[in-house]
């Protein structure tokens, strides 16, 4: 053999050997990869090789439609989808149609002083502050302090229909009330053509 020819054969040994070498250190970057992806998915237990091997034909698998990929549990997708359209529609409240009452505007005057006269066969005297309510307009409250000297005639003159018994309790006095208003709305009518008193209210109230 001359020369040239062992040249030759060393430098295709040479070759040889060379792609030995990468093959090998080609395998030894895979696999340190494989590990360090094994590593970081499953921390300090990573996957055998034979493990990422079937991973890796699941996914072949997967990818070329051969085989389903799983599908989430139905309680958990369901879970999810529930709690994404709770999270997006928001608290809500459930209304019903309510009919409001008209209010009104309810004023107050007071008579100055008090009324003081003997109850019906009894020598007691009832002593009572007064004042009455209305919810029309002011003229009602005009009415009443222009004609409070026949007002308070017209209620000196209701007490003096009740006696002691009469007047006993709560019952009593709302009986009172109600008289002294009616009383007062009729002189009114009489003398305006209007009563417009809805309530008769004691301010103070005091048998003696």
């Amino acid at each position: 053999m001359s020369k040239e020819e062992d040249g030759e054969d060393e430098k295709k040994k040479g070759g040889g050997l060379m792609k030995i070498i990468l093959l090998a250190v080609g395998g030894l970057v895979l696999l340190g990869a494989g590990f360090a992806g094994g590593f970081f998915m499953f921390g300090m237990n990573p996957p055998t090789p034979e493990q990422q091997v079937e991973e890796i034909i699941e996914r072949k698998l997967k990818e070329s439609g051969q085989i389903a990929a799983e599908a989430p549990a139905e309680g958990e997708a369901g879970a999810e989808g529930e709690g994404e359209a709770a999270a997006d529609a928001g608290p809500t409240r459930k209304t019903k149609p309510t009919d409001v009452p008209e209010t009104y505007l309810t004023s107050y005057y007071e008579f100055s002083g008090n009324f003081t006269t003997n109850l019906l066969n009894s020598r007691k005297f009832l002593q009572v502050g007064l004042g009455i309510s209305t919810q029309y307009d002011e003229s009602v409250i005009t009415n009443v302090e222009t004609h409070q000297l026949a007002l308070r005639s017209e209620v000196l003159g209701i007490i003096g229909e009740f006696g002691e018994e009469d007047i006993q309790g709560k019952e009593g006095r709302d009986a009172l009330a109600v008289r002294m208003r009616d009383a007062i709305n009729a002189k009114l009518e009489e003398l305006e053509g209007f009563g417009g008193v809805e309530a008769v209210h004691f301010t103070s109230f005091v048998l003696q």
